[in-house]
């Protein structure tokens, strides 16, 4: 899943991405709200990590543009101010959830967890689907004979990314967007070796191919 991160602290948003590439998450940065505002136009995102007090745009203002366009992602307020009607003016902006600094990074991701899950309609933090279950704060899965699987930083991102929405089909250079990191090449090809990893976990039918468009582990359109 892609993070985008809108903090203007450099050293603070250098230790948040650390704690969100451990969870599993594909990480990008802006350190204002321009280019945080631009990035969020542009690009796709799971979720948004957005401050408050950016320079050049107030993140507010560019939560505002962002719900002003449609922008739906979900998006998770860090801010330093104290204020309770600032709380309610960000949540009333459009926010998802609000967090107060200083934090710890385990309740950042704990928060943002809850509301992509609450986005894709999910209660809980294991991931089912046809007999495989995903553990996402251990990264592990546990196989239709109820074996525990150790996957790779590569395997859990993508297993994720299938089971988080299991009936969107996935081309392979969405894909390599949601398991690759941002100063990495992403090479589409190398997608279907990691599909296939999957596939020697839970059985060739658990991910399906549609050809022409790509990857889904629901039923494949006719």
């Amino acid at each position: 899943m892609r993070i985008l991160l809108v903090e203007d602290d450099l050293d603070q948003a250098e230790s948040l991405k650390r704690s969100l590439q451990k969870a599993g998450y594909v990480v990008e940065m802006a350190h204002n709200g321009t280019d945080g505002q631009f990035l969020g136009d542009e690009e796709i995102f799971d979720a948004i990590i957005l401050d408050l007090g950016l320079p050049e745009i107030a993140g507010l203002d560019v939560l505002k543009h962002w719900r002003e366009r449609g922008n739906t992602v979900p998006v998770l307020i860090l801010t330093a101010r104290d204020a309770w009607h600032e709380r309610v003016d960000g949540l009333n902006a459009g926010a998802d959830d609000y967090l107060g600094k200083p934090f710890h990074g385990d309740e950042v991701i704990a928060r943002l967890q809850a509301i992509v899950r609450r986005t894709v309609g999910k209660a809980d933090n294991v991931l089912e689907w046809n007999g495989v279950q995903l553990l996402l704060s251990e990264q592990q899965a546990i196989d239709q004979n109820g074996q525990l699987i150790a996957l790779t930083a590569i395997d859990f991102r993508l297993l994720r990314q299938f089971m988080m929405y299991p009936d969107k089909v996935h081309s392979k250079n969405q894909l390599s967007e949601q398991v690759y990191e941002e100063d990495r090449i992403k090479d589409s090809n190398v997608i279907e070796v990691y599909v296939n990893r999957l596939r020697n976990y839970f059985g060739k039918e658990f991910i399906k191919t549609q050809w022409g468009k790509g990857y889904r582990i629901g039923p494949v359109d006719k």
